[in-house]
């Protein structure tokens, strides 16, 4: 059964939780208008809407990359509306990992390294156990020593989730995570992101355009027009495209 509430019904014990937040670009355009939603600790949900819809900026929002215009974006129990830049940088190296399109890997360092790198960045001890057991979970032990180059999108995107995870953040935030590997190896990191959910209780975050992969979630968030456009949970791909469909009438 697929139930639908409105977004005032966040679970507790929120790990980011958007309140009433607007932005607004370039004096006139309204990306975000009054979005209130959290995402619950050890859950996975999918952000989806139409173009234009505001996706993205409700994800930098929610992960300190940009400052909403009004309203309050609280992460890992901070206000980050009210942290200067340092802070916020430190805040966000601390509690959030990202995952991305374009894995954004580092060409010139090793696979170790990268996992590595956001956490000597920080100035923080590596946790290289730890490290070594993510890169065994996404099945690249013994490839520690590889270069970027040296391996498929899959792999370079399970090596950007290991990353991601490294230093055991709060919340994992991925933009399109999948959306340039090929049908079947973006199932594979798909089942990887819900691995990590379900066994370690990570908080992951994802904005996609693809209703298979949104099925994934627990929750799939709707945008239209910059305002919560309602949610699913535990959806099926085709009740998932049958929304969209829906919202882009």
């Amino acid at each position: 059964m697929v139930l639908v509430r409105d977004s005032k019904d966040a679970p507790p014990r929120d790990v980011v939780e958007l309140a009433g937040v607007t932005k607004v670009h370039s004096g006139r355009v309204r990306a975000l208008d009054g979005v209130t939603v959290g995402f619950g600790r050890g859950s996975f949900t999918a952000v989806m809407g139409p173009s234009g819809s505001g996706k993205s900026t409700l994800l930098h929002c929610a992960a300190g990359l940009d400052r909403p215009t009004s309203g309050r974006v609280v992460l890992a129990g901070q206000d980050i509306g009210a942290l200067r830049e340092p802070k916020l940088t430190a805040v966000r190296r601390a509690h959030v990992g990202f995952v991305f399109q374009s894995f954004n890997l580092v060409d010139a360092l090793s696979v170790w390294d990268n996992v590595l790198l956001p956490q000597r960045l920080s100035g923080v001890r590596p946790d290289r156990r730890w490290a070594k057991e993510l890169l065994a979970r996404v099945g690249l032990a013994g490839r520690e020593k590889a270069r970027p180059g040296q391996l498929s999108g899959g792999q370079q995107q399970r090596v950007a989730l290991a990353r991601a995870l490294a230093g055991r953040p709060q919340v994992v935030f991925g933009d399109e995570p999948t959306g340039a590997l090929d049908l079947s190896t973006g199932r594979e990191v798909l089942a990887l992101l819900r691995r990590f959910v379900d066994e370690i209780g990570a908080t992951m975050v994802m904005v996609t355009h693809d209703p298979a992969a949104a099925a994934w979630a627990d929750r799939v968030v709707f945008l239209a027009d910059g305002r919560i456009a309602g949610e699913l949970f535990a959806p099926s791909a085709e009740q998932v495209a049958a929304r969209m469909m829906e919202l882009t009438r």
